[in-house]
């Protein structure tokens, strides 16, 4: 039979007919133990429609079984006869494959190939008699089933009397297992039939049926049967799951929406990445939320359907996913559209039985003792179909197979616990587990789960966890294989989001214009508190127009009540007892109070009801409001005072008033984990401004905005910014100050940015804070950071202030820094940050040594870290420090491109261990530079660099005399007898250097008098007193001119620049030079007592060697130059 032959057979049937045999589909209890089609399904589906349900449930050779009995009910056996009677040869199409059938076929040599499978008309298997020449009888077979699940014995006899061998993993129609005997007359062979649908063979399916990547089983063995209460393929399970599923998921209702829609029809494509290991960032939400997100170029976005595909694309098994997001950002709508595609069966058919448990149900649960099987039907009401015997020996399965391994499991089975953040279970998974579980029998629910996460129980499940990232840190990193996060939509996905939730096509039209022309003009709010004050006043008066003003604010203040009290002891999700502590009615709570700040959801089997704000930031902002109007409305300080202390001994038994709260709150925000407070305080030091206090003035009996205690709070906030606080609490406070309208601190460095004269060497640590705010704040493009654009003598220091800055670049520009291993600690921690933004990183030129390295490695190998250049050349690495790379580089394979280690000296097993990456198939390393090494590399500063020069005695003008061994040279009145060459300069007193540079090269000299330290290329003209003959005066070289009294200028193309000698405390006549020819840059240093003082730097191109040279003027007779070594 076909889907044609299905279809056919429908279009026979008139209206009233095909009504009834819909109606019988609905009922489970007439098909036989096949599932039933949910109403809702069949309800306005049309014959087309209903041949699609009827495979998609129950599969081809399904469908033929219960189209049969459902015939029989609505007394249409003419049709039940007319397509059960078949041509000789049926093909039976499955997703565009074909197998065929063949009935009472016999060959020549009177050998009879048995079809499997045949069913009489109400679904029971008949027994066949084939006899053979001598008439003889077969003996009775063991495991045939008819439908109501008795045992059916055949016999075939055949030529010899001889009893065929039995064959596994024969099913009926109903997937019971069924073994068949066929003897032939050459003694008892059976032949077997490849291709056949049904009982027996492996049905052969195409790709498209099931997700690309898994492919469902297409036959049911004796491996796959449940055997208990009555025997069933795990398949069978698996379709009455889905089928269930279809209707639970069919349907998705939002938060602020009273309607309920087609879960496909509106459901957007959200951004998720994954990536391995399990580092979460820690930031408050709304921290995140202020970011302007946008996917980086190198990320991928991953499909639903690949959650347990892993990061690398590599095929490796694995077993605990983590998908984290902030609040509302769509987790649970993921968890539900991947539950919804497998039981609609587009995709992961490989899982036999999902479990999708929320910790909102499994909270009130805490303490109580169930086994895995009773947990599952409590949570899980889709699940009663399957009885607990059945589940019990699936579970007894997997555990004491001790298969690990996910893909090699007989039994394929995913947990999914949704909303981690939520849970009030003690999972206590970060302590040893040693203790077992015996899966049938009751163990408390906190223990259950913890053995499922931990791995110690069904080791080879598969466990999907989703979370907010703060609360994420409750798992062990070593659980989590695998990190998903969910970004929320695209901007494209935005629209399309509207456009699938509002039908109307001109609705949907004035809201997207209304969102895109609100985001140009208008009066928004200028702060995060005045934007909550008017959500909140909408609120209001919304509650109004239903309940009258006094229950509307009665309602409002019995939410912030609950909003602080909850906060203070860390509760996102609420009970019936929390609110009646805060003086919420029930029935108030579910009717009275807006879906857009308060919802409730129903617990297991609608007994417990819970409670929550809609998102994190709302709770922190009445609780907020909690305070404030606490204190305007009783003058009562409700914050929890500080500890007792001589520091705080003032504060405690100072009277109640804004200032005072305003400090205790500034400490417990600073003193706060992961910045749980910092919304909460900013909200509560925007309420004390007049403007918002206005707004609420509802609530409050009267406004209380004390300009003076605003003032103190300011200048309290400014102390603490310059205390050493953390990068983000500094940013926080200045978000604090910008809710009391106190922008003092920014308005100055702007003005120090605009003007050109910010020096960040007399920052003061509260203005290096707000140049870091100014800068995450605005708009400008902070792709690439370059700390000398921050800092012109660029430090360790300054680089640590502005550390927050690199996290959110792409490039990060440190050559040259004078960085030390502590930059590289705290690099290592922004390269594992989640989300890591770096993807270039330029460290050269700073003596890391080893040691630094090794920290630098720690994050390179984090699963976070995304960098795909590094330049460390010349950083003073060794073959250790080479060795801390390669072994990061194993850990974390899938970025890193390009590495340049040129310059430093990594021996030859470091090398080999390196090369051998470019080449592995799995490291995307494919440009790796080693040039240049040696141990003169792991000398400190320019060193590393210095190379010795010969002075070319042909390009000397005569008036220069070269002595100790041509190291020396000193302009004289007279000329030396030097013989006629075509390089040689002949007025100007100069000479060039034998060897020119094309790399790094350092040299140093000591002078006397007053003399040019240049650089040149060879092309430089030697005839004439022209400009273009002289040092500096010219495109072809550059020069600094040195005198006795301290004086120098540097030139080049007929430009001079003086630099100031007034910060020289001693006269020095020493002199280096550095050429990095490939980054393009010429620098002169002043050498005093060994120390270092940067003159300048040229920086251009350059397109030839550089060739050093040394100058005199024309009177300056008895200046000297010496080549002297570092």
């Amino acid at each position: 039979m076909t889907s044609e032959d299905l279809l056919n057979t429908l279009e026979d049937l008139g209206d009233e007919e095909f009504d009834k045999f819909k109606w019988f589909l609905q009922h489970g209890d007439v098909l036989r133990g096949r599932p039933a089609i949910r109403k809702s399904r069949l309800e306005t589906s049309k014959r087309l429609e209903t041949v699609d349900l009827i495979i998609q449930t129950y599969e081809l050779q399904g469908a033929l079984e219960v189209t049969k009995v459902v015939l029989e009910r609505i007394n249409r056996n003419d049709l039940l006869q007319s397509f059960s009677v078949s041509s000789p040869t049926t093909e039976v199409h499955i997703n565009g494959g074909k197998t065929s059938k063949k009935k009472g076929d016999e060959n020549d040599g009177g050998k009879t190939t048995k079809k499997k499978d045949d069913d009489n008309n109400d679904g029971k298997t008949s027994k066949k008699k084939a006899d053979n020449e001598d008439g003889g009888k077969s003996p009775k077979k063991k495991g045939d089933n008819d439908n109501d699940g008795k045992t059916s014995k055949e016999k075939v006899n055949d030529e010899d009397g001889g009893k065929s061998p039995k064959k596994k993993g024969d099913n009926d129609s109903d997937g019971k297992t069924s073994k068949e005997e066929a003897d032939n007359e050459d003694g008892g062979k059976t032949t077997k039939k490849k291709g056949d649908d049904g009982s027996v063979g492996k049905a052969k399916k195409k790709k498209g049926l099931f997700s690309s990547k898994t492919q469902a089983p297409t036959s049911e063995t004796d491996d796959m049967m449940v055997p208990v209460p009555e025997p069933h393929p795990i398949t069978f399970y698996q379709q009455m799951l889905q089928s269930n599923f279809q209707d639970k998921f069919l349907g998705a209702e939002e938060e602020w929406a009273k309607d309920t829609q087609h879960l496909a029809d509106i459901y957007t494509e959200l951004y998720i990445t994954a990536r391995c290991g399990a580092h979460f960032h820690t930031q408050h939400e709304v921290r995140t939320l202020e970011k302007a997100w946008k996917p980086a170029e190198a990320e991928k976005s991953i499909q639903p359907t690949d959650m347990f595909e892993h990061p690398s694309g590599e095929s490796k098994p694995i077993k605990t996913v983590m998908t984290n997001g902030i609040a509302g950002i769509g987790k649970t709508f993921l968890v539900q559209k991947f539950v919804l595609d497998w039981a609609e069966k587009r995709s992961n058919q490989d899982v036999h039985l999902i479990f999708p448990f929320t910790f909102r149900q499994l909270n009130p649960l805490k303490g109580e003792k169930f086994s895995l099987a009773e947990l599952i039907h409590e949570c899980i009401p889709e699940t009663v179909g399957i009885p607990q015997e059945a589940l019990n020996y699936i579970f007894t399965d997997v555990q004491s197979s001790g298969i690990t391994n996910y893909d090699k499991s007989k039994f394929k089975l995913l947990f999914v616990f949704d909303g981690l953040d939520e849970s009030r279970l003690h999972l206590d998974l970060h302590s040893e587990d040693i203790r077992s579980v015996d899966v049938t029998t009751a163990t408390v629910t906190d223990v259950l789960l913890r053995k499922l996460i931990n791995g110690k129980l069904l080791c080879s499940a598969r466990i999907w966890i989703t979370t907010r990232p703060a609360e994420a840190n409750q798992i062990p990193q070593e659980f989590i294989n695998s990190i998903t996060e969910v970004r929320g939509f695209t901007e494209p996905r935005k629209e399309e989001y509207f456009r699938k939730r509002f039908k109307d096509e001109e609705q949907a039209n004035r809201i997207v214009s209304h969102i895109k022309t609100s985001r140009k003009g208008g009066e928004l709010p200028k702060t995060l508190t005045e934007m909550y004050a008017e959500f909140l006043m909408f609120q209001i008066d919304r509650t109004k127009e239903k309940y009258g003003p006094e229950k509307s604010i009665q309602y409002i203040t019995s939410l912030a009540k609950l909003a602080f009290e909850q906060l203070e002891k860390g509760n996102l999700i609420f009970y019936e007892k929390d609110l009646r502590e805060s003086g919420i009615d029930f029935v108030s709570a579910c009717g009275g109070v807006s879906t857009e700040i308060f919802k409730e959801e129903r617990g297991r089997k609608g007994k417990d009801k819970m409670f929550s704000f809609v998102h994190l930031s709302v709770q922190d902002f009445l609780a907020a409001f909690y305070v404030k109007m606490s204190l305007i409305n009783s003058n009562k300080n409700v914050m929890p005072l500080p500890r007792m202390s001589l520091k705080n001994l003032r504060l405690l038994f100072s009277k109640t008033s804004s200032k005072k709260i305003h400090r205790i709150s500034i400490d417990r925000a600073l003193k706060s984990p992961n910045g749980s407070l910092d919304l909460f305080l900013r909200f509560l030091l925007g309420l004390s401004l007049q403007t918002n206090q206005e707004k609420l003035q509802n609530l409050l009996i009267k406004t209380d905005s004390n300009p003076l205690a605003n003032q103190k709070t300011a200048q309290y906030i400014k102390k603490k910014l310059s205390e050493n606080l953390s990068p983000e609490r500094s940013i926080n406070l200045f978000h604090c100050l910008n809710e009391l309208n106190d922008s003092s601190l920014v308005e100055e460095i702007q003005q120090s940015l605009r003007s050109g004269r910010l020096s960040t060497e007399k920052l003061s640590l509260a203005q290096w804070s707000a140049l870091v705010f100014i800068l995450l704040s605005s708009e400008e493009d902070l792709g690439v950071f370059d700390l000398k654009k921050y800092s012109v003598f660029a430090s360790e220091d300054a680089f640590l202030r502005l550390l927050p800055i690199t996290k959110e670049s792409s490039k990060v520009l440190l050559s040259a820094c004078n960085l030390s291993k502590r930059s590289c600690s705290a690099l290592s921690s922004a390269l594992s940050s989640e989300p890591s933004s770096m993807r270039e990183l330029d460290l050269s030129n700073n003596d890391l040594h080893d040691s630094g390295v090794k920290l630098l490695s720690i994050g390179l190998g984090s699963p976070s870290c995304r960098l795909e250049k590094l330049n460390l050349s010349g950083c003073m690495i060794s073959g250790k420090g080479c060795t801390s790379l390669a072994t990061a580089l194993r850990a974390n394979p899938y970025h890193l491109s390009e590495l340049d280690l040129s310059y430093n000296h990594p021996g030859d097993t470091a090398t080999k261990l390196l090369s051998a990456g470019v080449e592995h198939q799995h490291w995307k390393l494919k440009i790796l530079r080693l040039e240049h090494g040696g141990e003169q590399r792991l000398k400190p500063g320019l060193k590393k660099y210095f190379c010795e020069l010969t002075l070319d005695t042909s390009t000397a003008n005569r008036n220069l005399k070269l002595s100790d061994n041509n190291r020396k040279v000193t302009a004289l009145s007279t000329q030396e007898p030097y013989a006629q060459h075509a390089e040689r300069f002949d007025f100007c007193l100069q000479l060039l250097c034998k060897h020119g540079v094309t790399g790094r090269c350092y040299w140093e000299v000591e002078w006397k008098g007053v003399v040019d330290i240049a650089v040149s290329y060879r092309g430089i003209r030697r005839r004439g007193d022209s400009v273009d003959c002289k040092f500096g005066c010219n495109g072809q070289s550059w020069s600094l001119m040195c005198s006795d009294v301290d004086h120098y200028s540097v030139w080049h193309n007929n430009t001079g620049k003086d630099i100031s000698s007034s910060s020289f405390s001693s006269v020095s006549n020493r002199a280096g030079v550095y050429v990095d020819w490939p980054a393009g840059t010429l620098s002169f240093y002043r050498i005093c007592s060994g120390s270092k003082t940067l003159l300048h730097t040229f920086h251009t191109t350059f397109t030839e060697p550089l060739y050093p040279g040394f100058g005199f003027c024309t009177l300056s007779f008895g200046s000297s130059v010496f080549l002297s070594s570092p």
